[in-house]
């Protein structure tokens, strides 16, 4: 009698990925919004020194390090009575509120007030963020047992991430300056902000509100999780999760080095400040556009032929950005962006394969991350411990911290090639200096990229 054939389980829905890929659009403004502009808000509005906003982003940052692996072994805890449902709910209105709070309070009594108040109040948001961040990032790995099924829901997630991108990097400055600069400006643009973020991260538990039902009724008989520290001990014997977790922990370095870095390329090596907005928008573009074409590379070649790709085309126009220069003729003239010449043009084809490249590894990445998730539940067996909120806890752990370390690394390196502060505005810097720059945009994450795929292609066991 021949057997059965194996019937395909249901393709997940739109409405479902949809549900999921909203909720990045406000964690990516909560993520991005004031890693760029708090220290402008804290320096420009509240008086706060330099040396110490910088303390004032680094200490939640290093909090929730910590913050992250404890939030997702008490999210695995508590997923077969609650689910992770009450997390993401409460995590998005407390993350939504708390960013409101950062740019609207101005009426300290000292900068040193200021700065403590901001800093407590950063954490505490930061704290509420991990609630929702690190179950959401585990609720990917649960929605779908099919590996290509996975790369499609993250598809969408990379794509509202792209939303995000836009709104906090490339329209939360002008829209302060929009609303009249001074306090109003930054309490308004909190409002609009975080009002967004509230939006589109509850959209999440909302919309998904059947698959996380029926997750807590898939784990009800499961062993309960053994703690962090066994978790910690299981996470140590997946080799391809650990493998992960370290090639993204340098490549999180690298990019950090490149995001502490892009506003000083267009300051000092192109000489057009104004061009920023263009080229993220152009960036976000093109990641938005390739999505199907790495969903579609990913079944045909594998994820991780797919992966390393993405990678390879990534150092290859990062390392372009050693020939780049000003601009010296007028080529055409675009409304509100004035006149562009011929560099400029190769800068914005630049942010073409940036987009594409670095929406591909980013992609593959957290597909790559959900495999591994998954390849350790089933070594466990059905009746082992649900650790993918502790597994993905630790992994955004290690994200923030390169986040912290990579923008530390950078300024100092910064520091030493002799770059001129001001007060004052853009002071002029001398040509090594500028060369620091371009190469800190360069060569460095270049150089950190082939590092993390060298630990990427390490026998696997």
């Amino acid at each position: 009698m021949p057997s059965p054939i194996p019937t395909r389980p249901p393709a997940m829905s739109l409405r479902t990925m949809l549900a999921y890929g909203v909720g990045q659009t406000g964690a990516q403004v909560f993520r991005d919004t004031p890693a760029v502009l708090l220290p402008v808000f804290l320096t420009t509005l509240l008086g706060v020194p330099a040396w110490l906003s910088g303390f004032v982003v680094l200490g939640p940052k290093l909090w929730v390090i910590l913050c992250d692996p404890l939030m997702g072994a008490w999210s695995d805890r508590l997923k077969s009575r609650v689910g992770r449902a009450p997390f993401l709910l409460i995590g998005a209105l407390l993350t939504a509120l708390g960013f409101m709070g950062l740019f609207s309070f101005t009426g300290f009594s000292s900068p040193v007030m200021a700065a403590v108040a901001i800093g407590v109040l950063f954490a505490l948001a930061s704290t509420a963020f991990s609630a929702f961040s690190v179950p959401y990032l585990a609720v990917a790995a649960e929605l779908s047992d099919d590996p290509h099924e996975r790369t499609r829901i993250l598809t969408w997630r990379v794509v509202f991430s792209v939303v995000g991108v836009i709104l906090s990097v490339g329209l939360a400055q002008p829209l302060v300056f929009h609303l009249g600069g001074g306090p109003e400006g930054w309490r308004g643009m909190a409002l609009i902000l975080g009002g967004l973020s509230l939006v589109t991260m509850l959209a999440t538990p909302l919309g998904l509100h059947r698959q996380l039902r029926s997750a807590i009724n898939s784990t009800a008989a499961a062993v309960a999780t053994t703690g962090l520290a066994a978790g910690l001990r299981a996470a140590r014997r997946n080799k391809p999760y650990l493998r992960l977790v370290c090639t993204h922990f340098i490549q999180s370095c690298s990019l950090a080095c490149s995001y502490t870095m892009v506003a000083f390329i267009f300051i000092y090596a192109i000489g057009k400040i104004d061009l920023l907005l263009p080229f993220v928008l152009v960036m976000s573009a093109a990641a938005l556009a390739a999505q199907p074409f790495w969903l579609g590379l990913s079944r045909r070649i594998g994820k991780r032929s797919a992966f390393l790709l993405a990678c390879a085309g990534w150092v290859g126009v990062t390392l372009s950005w050693l020939v780049v220069r000003p601009g010296t003729d007028v080529l055409l003239t675009l409304p509100f962006f004035g006149p562009l010449a011929s560099e400029h043009l190769w800068v914005l084809l630049r942010a073409v394969v940036i987009g594409i490249t670095n929406s591909g590894f980013l992609l593959l990445m957290l597909s790559l991350l959900t495999d591994a998730i998954k390849r350790g539940d089933d070594e466990a067996g059905k009746d082992g411990p649900d650790d993918e909120g502790l597994l993905s806890g630790v992994f955004s752990a290690i994200e923030k911290l390169a986040f912290a370390v990579g923008p530390l690394l950078a300024g100092f390196a910064l520091s030493l090639s002799g770059f001129a502060s001001s007060t004052t505005g853009m002071a002029q810097q001398s040509p090594q200096v500028v060369s620091s720059i371009v190469l800190l945009y360069s060569v460095v994450p270049a150089a950190g990229m082939v590092i993390s795929l060298l630990v990427f292609g390490l026998r696997r066991k």
